[in-house]
């Protein structure tokens, strides 16, 4: 197939839903298809280049940061990427398009659709749903939802990136997703995982904002009793907020806020990394805990739907309610105290990291996209 990937953000633009649009285009690729990438430009990248076999295109959306859009930033890929999508379609003439997040991609591949007829699927994240993301996106989602039905009645074919986002997708718009997890490649792989370090180390990851919660991580860290220490990476708005929480817990000493790095530097963290903690209030399938069970690394998290298809709880970690940090605090413990049972963990996240192998994954979206152009035809 000849297949056009229409997506508003894409590495090294974006985060985790940019990744997974990568991973699984370069894994197309692999499997014999042709893929093209229409995606947003920034100032400091290529206008065009191929990569991993993958030819992509950024044409400049307005965007000023690399990990935060604006709704009007959205709007600009939707508009900027118009013409230069139809002209792929009527030059490259691909069988169909895989648009990744309903909003704002989605209504551009409806309104390429509407042009040239072009089939799409659509591959829904968290974000693109009603309940996903309450705190940022309830009110905006009450608004636009008129406008957004169309997106998902017209596609051929629509995935859903976590079972718990398929969930919300069957209660806001009456379609039923295929589930199709995140998938990262399983090359380099540990083999067995890694013995407890002393102290504990311990990484989050993610922007900082309000979903993450690393306010209230930071003020659970600061009454555990044993010895451990913290990478926390990434940035973003709520960063002067958690360097407060850091100085008045007191621990200074024992978080390294790392800021973005690259992938390699995460994954040489993640490498040497005991426990993922992820106190989210919301949450996908995010590629990060996918690259943590890749490593052994258990994963302490929040009770949350979003969290279900990567915490086993009490098998490779635990999955704990966010009311006070108490029960956070009380998992953490017991973890340090029980170093062969929390080997025991690290283990089965090794064995539940096949679930998202990359290979396997791009075969489900292969027999996605072939599906939806045989009943275009």
């Amino acid at each position: 197939m000849k297949i056009l990937v229409l997506c508003y953000e894409y590495p090294p633009v974006g985060g985790g839903g940019g990744r997974m649009a990568h991973n699984v285009a370069s894994a197309l690729v692999r499997r014999g298809h042709s893929v093209r990438v229409q995606t947003v430009r920034m100032p400091d990248l290529p206008a065009h280049e191929f990569r991993d076999g993958v030819d992509i295109f950024r044409t400049s959306g307005f965007r000023r940061r690399a990990d935060f859009c604006t709704v009007p930033e959205m709007l600009g890929y939707v508009v900027t990427s118009f013409l230069p999508s139809l002209r792929h379609l009527r030059e490259w003439k691909p069988d169909i398009v895989h648009a990744h997040f309903a909003v704002p991609t989605g209504a551009l591949a409806l309104a390429c659709k509407v042009f040239t007829g072009t089939p799409y699927i659509l591959t829904a994240h968290l974000g693109d749903l009603p309940g996903g993301n309450p705190d940022q996106t309830g009110g905006l989602f009450r608004f636009l939802n008129p406008f957004i039905r169309p997106i998902w009645k017209n596609a051929a074919g629509i995935s859903a990136s976590s079972s718990f986002a398929a969930g919300l997708a069957i209660k806001a718009y009456d379609v039923h997703p295929r589930i199709i997890l995140n998938g990262i490649s399983m090359d380099g792989k540990s083999g067995a995982a890694r013995p407890a370090s002393r102290p504990l180390e311990l990484v989050a990851i993610g922007r900082f904002n309000p979903q993450k919660n690393f306010p209230w991580l930071i003020q659970a860290l600061g009454g555990c009793d044993f010895p451990w220490r913290l990478s926390l990476i990434g940035d973003g708005a709520q960063r002067a907020d958690i360097e407060t929480a850091i100085r008045t817990a007191g621990i200074e000493d024992r978080v390294n806020l790392m800021g973005w790095v690259p992938e390699r530097a995460m994954r040489e963290v993640l490498a040497r990394s005991d426990v993922l903690l992820m106190p989210s209030t919301s949450e996908g399938n995010p590629v990060a805990a996918i690259e943590a069970l890749k490593r052994g690394v258990a994963i302490l998290g929040s009770d949350i739907g979003g969290l279900s298809d990567l915490i086993e709880d009490g098998k490779n970690g635990f999955a704990v309610p966010l009311a006070t940090p108490d029960a956070f605090r009380q998992k953490l413990a017991w973890l340090a105290a029980h170093p062969a049972d929390f080997q025991s963990m690290k283990a089965r996240s090794l064995e539940i990291a096949n679930r998202f192998d990359l290979e396997k994954i791009a075969a489900g979206f292969e027999s996605l996209l072939m599906d939806s152009v045989v009943r275009k035809t």
